[in-house]
């Protein structure tokens, strides 16, 4: 954070000087061509913008509940299929996966999360809390050679709460009463889509009571209910509409809708979310920046007289600094991912604001991580009249202990509109290999041919961006040691 610009320092200086004198001196208003107002602005707008993201997430998917909103909450919502192709499709859609996830409130009592045994199979789950940190994820107890996460039980605990929980039950302390829990499962082709659908109905969330009392059924009443879902899960999967690309958490579409609010907007909703959801105690600084322009918790914001000018730019700049990455973030041959502060941000909030940015529902490194490209290897912006070629050796090929992907989006997230054979690579397609056992992923618009299909990732045809996903990622990934290869312009 900035410290007080001189103005303010002269003004508290002043203060002193002059007190007890008939007519004190006045502290010169803040200039609203800039000055410390507008640079306060700018560190508050990346300070507050995970959190105005999360409660804007949180508020549209509770307005848009069919039945009471309050039913929504604790209640693990399975992601619907759609096409890939399509205005509908979500920013930077993960064509990879299953998904569902959960508004939590442990205002009344804990929340439960049970995950089945996955036979293997990759399964993510992560809680962060509203301002996009990690609370508690499955890379910690994940297998070190697949990824895949142990059985396990967890009961997400508010703050001040002194109950018992029963046996095997593991304790997880939340900061908050206001949390977020995502799951994505693999589901790399059409054919596992319907296993993987079975799988994620396993995983179980509800509050301690409703969880106490589904233990206490008799093993009859609990065999019926599962036949139940059972049915249920498959007749989704068998499903003939659906495809393979997730629709949108309610995260990635409100980190780019939240950046279109402009100044009285912005701090409007950070004000309002700031009163359930206070920061850290360490973030005071940040909290006395806020206050300088006017924002307080729950309270009616008001900028001052004079500095609309100032807060216009302030905001703008904020935007800029969101979207870029931090000069921590790791980076290597055009490509940027966030480093392995990633959920556990602490003070460090301008990664934070570009996580959340560029990867909303980050989970930490231990179990993602998402490097992204928008350059060729000489630093030219990525365009689909180009064509291009990724050289991967035998000893560069992406460290993830589970699987990797890569896709390519248009420059505001969408997929190939196009009818193209596939929308990713992944570790375990049938790629051709090199003499020499390196490969060579084919990156255009345009096919280059039968004999290079398998290796071929199609592209938009204009300006296009690729993300990779490194799933259960070895530390290389994140050490600085490892960095995909670069796009050679052919």
């Amino acid at each position: 954070m900035l410290p007080l610009g001189a103005h303010s320092w002269l003004a508290c200086l002043a203060a002193v000087v002059f007190a007890g004198c008939a007519a004190p001196v006045k502290a010169p208003p803040p200039s609203n061509a800039g000055g410390w107002t507008q640079d306060e602005v700018v560190d508050s707008y990346v300070f507050g913008y995970p959190l105005v993201v999360m409660t804007t997430a949180r508020a549209a998917a509770l307005a848009g509940a069919d039945t009471d909103a309050g039913a929504l909450l604790n209640t693990l919502r399975p992601l619907p299929m759609v096409e890939t192709a399509g205005d509908e499709v979500p920013p930077l859609a993960d064509v990879d996966t299953l998904s569902a996830n959960a508004w939590l409130d442990l205002s009344k009592e804990p929340v439960v999360v049970s995950l089945p045994n996955t036979r293997g199979r990759f399964l993510d789950a992560r809680v962060l809390d509203m301002w996009t940190n990690v609370v508690w994820s499955t890379g910690a107890s994940a297998n070190a050679r697949t990824g895949a996460p142990k059985p396990q039980t967890i009961a997400l605990v508010p703050p001040g709460w002194s109950g018992d929980l029963p046996s095997g039950v593991e304790r997880v302390d939340a900061p908050s009463n206001n949390l977020w829990l995502g799951v994505r499962i693999a589901a790399l082709d059409a054919r596992s889509v319907p296993s993987a659908r079975r799988m994620l109905n396993e995983v179980k969330v509800a509050p301690l009571s409703a969880y106490l009392i589904d233990e206490h059924e008799s093993h009859a009443a609990r065999g019926k209910h599962a036949k139940r879902e059972r049915l249920a899960a498959q007749e989704r999967a068998d499903d003939p509409q659906e495809s393979i690309a997730e629709v949108s958490t309610g995260l990635p579409a409100n980190a780019a809708a939240v950046t279109q609010l402009d100044a009285n907007g912005f701090f409007g909703k950070l004000a309002d979310a700031l009163h359930d959801n206070p920061p850290s105690s360490d973030d005071s600084h940040a909290l006395k920046e806020l206050a300088d322009i006017g924002v307080k918790p729950g309270e009616a914001f008001h900028f001052q007289d004079g500095s609309a000018k100032a807060i216009a730019a302030g905001v703008t700049d904020g935007i800029k600094r969101v979207q870029t990455p931090p000069v921590n973030a790791v980076s290597g041959d055009g490509w940027s991912w966030a480093g392995d502060s990633t959920g556990n941000y602490r003070d460090d909030y301008a990664l934070r604001a570009y996580a959340t940015f560029s990867h909303a529902g980050a989970a930490t490194t231990r179990d993602e991580v998402f490097p992204t490209v928008s350059v060729d290897g000489d630093g030219q912006p990525l365009d689909g009249s180009h064509e291009y070629v990724m050289h991967f050796t035998r000893k560069t090929l992406p460290p993830a202990r589970a699987y990797w992907t890569i896709t390519a989006y248009t420059s505001d997230g969408a997929l190939v509109a196009d009818r193209v054979p596939h929308h990713s690579i992944d570790s375990h397609d049938r790629l051709r290999r090199n003499r020499d056992g390196s490969i060579d992923i084919y990156v255009s618009s345009k096919s280059p041919g039968r004999m290079r299909q398998s290796n071929w990732l199609p592209t938009p045809q204009g300006p296009f961006q690729l993300v990779m996903r490194l799933f259960a990622p070895q530390p290389s990934a994140t050490d600085g040691s490892w960095a995909p290869p670069k796009l050679e312009r052919r």
